[in-house]
Order: structure tokens, then C-alpha cells, then sequence
């Protein structure tokens, strides 16, 4: 099975070409491929370009732990590189089809930094989903083993937990992390992000991730924490979010439709085979 393999400031993804759908998309190929000690090693696996929503540039993201998701900020760079490298796409916005809709993407001159329009974020709990009345989750109490923190749920087309902190660290977020993902209020679990403000226009995060556990970056993360911190009216409209892997810029619409952009960074390419 070939693949390619790229990074996005740490947050590492493979990409297996569509001819190999049938068996790459299977739970326990996925999670071999992503193991960092019987497979190639990555946060997550995309299989593309496929024909979906109408589009031939779809593809479909794969947790590490086997798990089929909606989208990802630094999946959807990573593809666009991977589509640039292969000559499919030129330095024209293109759209890519994802399980959670079109989004439009461009690959910048050399390749190395790519923007995609990520859609419009919500707050709406009927949307993320949240249990619970209906409502814009925004500075809401969650109290987990006696310990409080102040949230707002988003999506970005997948769920994320925003929790608002003073100070942060990896050891915050494996600590709480597990929890919160997994807590009863987000009936799909949810991405979870611990963040710091750091003036009007940078913020700090630490990243737990659904289905792959603390990762250095996350481009949806980014964008759910930017728009998060612009609704409370703690940032202004363009964000630079700091990550363990190093900076991703966020732009916030009047109408909370955000736009990513970041480095990408292609590691490796060639064939894995089916000995373990």
C-alpha cells in the first residue's frame, strides 16, 4: 500500500491514495498504519482524492484509533500539499469535499504554506451536539470530580470543548483531556482544547483530540479556540494561535466564517506492507 506521509507543525497525518480505499479503510489497518512501533506513525490517516458530495477532490479522515471523522483543519492543508505534489491542483483556490461539507483551499507559491476557508463556526449545542436545552454553549460551567471549568462548546464541522484557563500544559491536558472528550454532555465525544489568552490578538492552546489523544497542533482546534476567544471578546478578528508545533493564523468573519493558514511540511512517501 503506498502512501505519503506530511506534517502540519507536529500534528502528523498519512495519506493513502484512493485506489487503495477498500483496504485501507478498515479500523484495524488504519490503526496499524498510525502505531509509532509496529506501523509508519502519525496522529491520523486521509484516503483520497475521491469522488464525493459531487466534487473528485474528496477524501475521508481516520483517527488513530481507527475511527472515521468529519474534518480537519491540518488534514485539509496536508491534503491540498499532497494534491499540489501530485500536480492535481496548481496555486488556484480549489474546493475539497469532506464528510462535513466543501471548503475551499490554496496551496501558496513553493508549497510550503497552505489557507483553507474552513466554513462557518457555531455555538448552536443543537449543531455541536451538547445535551441540553437549546442554546450558544459560551462561558458554561462544567464541574468534573469537583473541579470546575468555564467552556464553550464549537463546531468547525467536528465538536470541540474550549475550556478558558489561566495557565496551561501538556500534563493539564492528559490529566482532563480523557474526560472531557469523553463526558456525557457531547453525546459524539469531543475534541478538547485548554486555552490561554495571551493578548488581543494570540492565544496559547493545548490540543486533546478525539480518537488520537494530545497532539502538538490542530487547524480545526485553532480555528473552534480564535473564534471562541473573538465571541467572548477576549481576542480581535485575526488570531495567532501558539501550539506546541508553532503558529497557526486564524481570520474571523463577521458572520464567524474563519479562514486557517500554517506551514505544511512533506516527510515521506513509499510503501507499507502487511507483515505485522
Amino acid at each position: 500500500m503506498k502512501f505519503t506521509k506530511y506534517t502540519a507543525l507536529g500534528n502528523d497525518f498519512l495519506v493513502i491514495p484512493a485506489e487503495d480505499l477498500a483496504q485501507a479503510a478498515c479500523p484495524e489497518v488504519v490503526k496499524r498504519l498510525c502505531d509509532r512501533h509496529y506501523g509508519i506513525g502519525s496522529d491520523g490517516m486521509m484516503i483520497g482524492p475521491l469522488p464525493l458530495m459531487g466534487s473528485s477532490l474528496g477524501l475521508k479522515f481516520f483517527n488513530s484509533d481507527g475511527g472515521e471523522f468529519e474534518t480537519s483543519g491540518n488534514g485539509l492543508r496536508i491534503f491540498a500539499r499532497y494534491l499540489w505534489d501530485c500536480g492535481i491542483v496548481g496555486e488556484e483556490i480549489f474546493s475539497v469535499a469532506t464528510p462535513a461539507g466543501l471548503v475551499q483551499c490554496r496551496v501558496h507559491p513553493g508549497g510550503r504554506r497552505v489557507t483553507v476557508e474552513m466554513g462557518r463556526v457555531s455555538f448552536s449545542s443543537r449543531l455541536i451536539p451538547v445535551t441540553g436545552p437549546e442554546r450558544e454553549v459560551l462561558d458554561e460551567a462544567l464541574v468534573i470530580e469537583d473541579t470546575r471549568f468555564q467552556i464553550c462548546a464549537v463546531t468547525v464541522g467536528n465538536p470541540h470543548c474550549v475550556v478558558l484557563c489561566d495557565d496551561i500544559s501538556p500534563s493539564l491536558a492528559y490529566r482532563w483531556g480523557p474526560s472531557i472528550e469523553n463526558h456525557p454532555m457531547f453525546p459524539n465525544r469531543t475534541n478538547v482544547q485548554f486555552m490561554k489568552v495571551l493578548d488581543r490578538n494570540n492565544i496559547q492552546i493545548e490540543i486533546w483530540e478525539r480518537g488520537a489523544g494530545y497532539t502538538l497542533a490542530s487547524g480545526s482546534s485553532s480555528c473552534a479556540t480564535a473564534a471562541s476567544a473573538h465571541r467572548l471578546g477576549l481576542c480581535d478578528s485575526f488570531v495567532s494561535v501558539h501550539v506546541q508545533g508553532g503558529v497557526l493564523n486564524v481570520s474571523i468573519a463577521d458572520d464567524y466564517s474563519v479562514t486557517l493558514e500554517g506551514d505544511v511540511s512533506k516527510i515521506c512517501e513509499g510503501v507499507a506492507f502487511d507483515e505485522v
